[in-house]
């Protein structure tokens, strides 16, 4: 079976974002596979990525992009899969441009858009293991344990306070 979960991106240099995403998935359980996908420079490869997706067996795709950002919203004008958007920080614009690009999809072609960088790819996968665990009860339970230890993780006071 293939995993539940596709994350791709425009090129090698996103996956320094995207990884965040990937680890979150894993330690949550959550199979994925990544690939790069580029809407400029391989649009063929994106046509046939997103038309199969689901038959391939995918229920979400996280698509990370920068600069023009393109991918995450082509790809759900390809697939009626649900499709999370992290905007990739860019030294020119911070990402905001990203930002801007997946954000601004017009009605009918929803793309989940995500904070720009780290965050957004981790709230992505975090989303995604939400939705798939709607169905999953051990995921589920895995998921709670996981936002039960982030807010343990909240200290009550400041190191080195009295």
């Amino acid at each position: 079976m293939t995993a539940p979960v596709a994350i791709i991106m425009g090129s090698q240099s996103d996956w320094d974002t995207m990884r965040h995403a990937a680890e979150t998935l894993a330690a949550l359980g959550v199979a994925c596979e990544k690939h790069i996908v580029s809407a400029h420079r391989t649009p063929d490869r994106l046509f046939g990525f997103a038309k199969g997706a689901k038959a391939a067996g995918f229920k979400i795709i996280i698509a990370g992009a920068g600069g023009a950002a393109h991918l995450p919203g082509m790809t759900a004008s390809l697939t009626e899969l649900p499709v999370f958007g992290v905007p990739i920080e860019s030294k020119a614009l911070s990402g905001v441009d990203s930002l801007y690009s997946i954000v601004q999809m017009p009605a009918g072609v929803p793309v989940g858009t995500l904070a720009i960088g780290k965050p957004g790819a981790i709230n992505a996968a975090l989303l995604a293991a939400s939705v798939l665990a709607l169905n999953d009860p051990k995921l589920s339970g895995r998921l709670v344990a996981w936002r039960k230890q982030q807010t343990e993780a909240v200290s009550e006071r400041p190191e080195g306070s009295a």
